[in-house]
């Protein structure tokens, strides 16, 4: 899987309540949380955002709460794709989960406004604007299976191991 993006890049612990804000976690309207991403970080994030940038942070990206409202608002606002030089772990499979792909490259040199191109599959990112390239965390093809599903239940659900009780 190949995607390619803006970057937008943030710092260290960003963490759920800054993502979406917690007001914003009763509502089961996605959209209503995109409207909200990182509105208390970044006021301009969702006007800078076009669908398929890539969202860029620093360490312990999704550090607080087990929300799952937070990568679904993220996905849902149009980002591609993040990339941290560290998740927190809940955040890490939360985000699997929802079909958010996600990648850890430990050291970038990754600006504001760069363009990037990610092959998921390997963990290469290549910065094109500097014509720079980086190995991250490659995803293992489990992993991937379920992003390009869209998630763990249509993963689940396509391959019969998914009911209802």
């Amino acid at each position: 899987m190949i995607l390619t993006g803006t970057a937008h890049v943030y710092g260290d612990n960003i963490d759920t309540d800054r993502i979406i804000p917690g007001k914003y976690t009763k509502t089961l309207n996605m959209q209503e949380l995109a409207d909200h991403v990182f509105e208390d970080l970044d006021p301009e994030f969702r006007a800078k955002l076009t669908a398929g940038d890539i969202l860029v942070a620093g360490n312990n990206f999704g550090c607080g709460s087990s929300r799952e409202q937070a990568p679904l608002a993220l996905k849902k606002a149009g980002v591609s794709i993040v990339i941290a030089r560290s998740f927190a772990r809940i955040f890490y499979r939360n985000a699997i989960n929802i079909g958010l792909p996600i990648i850890e490259i430990k050291d970038h040199t990754i600006n504001d406004k760069d363009q990037l191109k990610v092959n998921l599959s390997t963990g290469e990112v290549e910065n094109v604007t500097k014509s720079l390239k980086y190995i991250g965390s490659e995803m293992p093809s489990v992993m991937i299976d379920i992003i390009n599903d869209g998630g763990l239940v249509p993963y689940l659900k396509k391959r019969g191991t998914y009911q209802l009780v």
